[in-house]
């Protein structure tokens, strides 16, 4: 059994500075430990594919992630691991509880299944990982292999934690409530364009500072044709969870603006996120949703999005601005202006594609790669 402290301030001189997760009783005396630690940052996350993605951000972003949650949460985040962090060539670390391990202590039935299968599910992600380390002086060698594995193969890995593995820490405070914001606006009467229109406005508001996350799908390859450039980022598969990704790179670079371009089928598939990065209100977040009513990569199958007041969501999950554009100038004029305070600007727009839209001829590593040399040089 190891205390948290060690393993926290090993990692922390590895260069994991950014924590997010989702509770476990394993995994409880780490999460203490971090919410206290200096020099460290624990985002909690709606849900475990959340927690990865905004891992993958700060890694981007500059900062070493580190993802960490129950095996059974596991199944959460198996699209951003196979979707996000393998196509796009992101390690980050993991730490994956091993409830109801086979031949371990009791536990609940609803881990028989996960707990038999951990291991596998992650081989078969081809994320490598062996057992948490329980000794202290396994702990430095331990963080050294899983760090030249991420280094020499830009892929996640993981440590599997048995029970009782870390000792208990204390309890820190709970954690700090925030008043929410102010009623949405009203909903305007209909659509203010066509996507591609709409990232045309979002692009000339762009500062050549600011970093433009794009939701899978078309929005990303409609902003690529529109003109590619290194501050941008077309995110492939792991639908919804760009706006957790944005918040990962806006918590390691609070000094430019990120513009995360989200759709409506993408943000109601996760929704929770809003939760998180409500609660965690990045100044220099810009969070735009593009909503035209449907899934149209998909073959134009509608959302629930008519039914939802997508503003009053935002400002009921704590952000402090909540706007409505009701024009293609207006949703300009929101994203120029946005930086100040977390911002949701909710854009309807009319289903259509333009013909003949090119896919990206530059690969989802690439991408990637070319973004984080971009803020560390820019």
């Amino acid at each position: 059994m190891i205390d948290a402290r060690d393993f926290v301030e090993t990692a922390t001189r590895s260069g994991f500075s950014l924590w997010s997760g989702v509770p476990c009783s394993y995994l409880q005396p780490f999460i203490n430990y971090v919410l206290g630690a200096p020099g460290v940052r624990y985002v909690g996350a709606a849900n475990e594919g959340d927690a990865v993605a905004i891992a993958a951000g700060a890694t981007v972003g500059g900062t070493l992630g580190v993802a960490m949650f129950q095996n059974s949460g596991l199944g959460n985040a198996v699209n951003p691991l196979t979707s996000l962090t393998f196509t796009s060539k992101i390690p980050i670390l993991l730490i994956v509880t091993w409830r109801g391990e086979p031949g371990g202590a009791h536990d609940e039935p609803q881990h028989e299944l996960m707990g038999a299968i951990t291991t596998d599910m992650l081989t078969l992600m081809r994320v490598r990982w062996e057992i948490f380390p329980t000794e202290p002086a396994e702990i430095g060698p331990a963080l050294a292999r899983a760090k030249a594995h991420m280094e020499s193969s830009s892929q996640p890995f993981a440590f599997v934690m048995r029970k009782d593995s870390v000792a208990p820490w204390p309890q820190v405070p709970p954690a700090e409530t925030r008043p929410l914001a102010a009623p949405s606006p009203a909903r305007p009467l209909g659509a203010i364009g066509r996507r591609t229109e709409a990232l045309t406005a979002i692009r000339a508001a762009a500062r050549p500072d600011d970093v433009l996350v794009a939701t899978t799908g078309y929005t990303g390859r409609e902003l690529y044709a529109l003109g590619d450039t290194a501050n941008q980022f077309y995110m492939v598969g792991s639908m919804g969870c760009a706006s957790s990704f944005g918040l990962g790179l806006a918590l390691t670079h609070p000094e430019r603006r990120i513009i995360v371009i989200d759709g409506d089928g993408a943000a109601l598939m996760r929704l929770g996120a809003l939760t998180t990065i409500g609660y965690q209100r990045p100044r220099n977040l810009v969070h735009v949703v593009l909503d035209n009513g449907c899934h149209e990569s998909t073959g134009g199958q509608a959302t629930v999005s008519p039914s939802i007041d997508l503003p009053a969501v935002a400002s009921a999950c704590g952000y402090p601005r909540a706007e409505r554009a009701v024009s293609l100038d207006g949703l300009r004029a929101l994203v120029a202006e946005g930086g100040g305070q977390l911002t949701l600007v909710h854009a309807p727009t009319a289903p259509g594609v333009p013909d003949k839209l090119p896919r990206p001829k530059i690969t989802p590593a690439e991408v990637a790669s070319r973004l984080g040399q971009f803020l560390r040089t820019r």
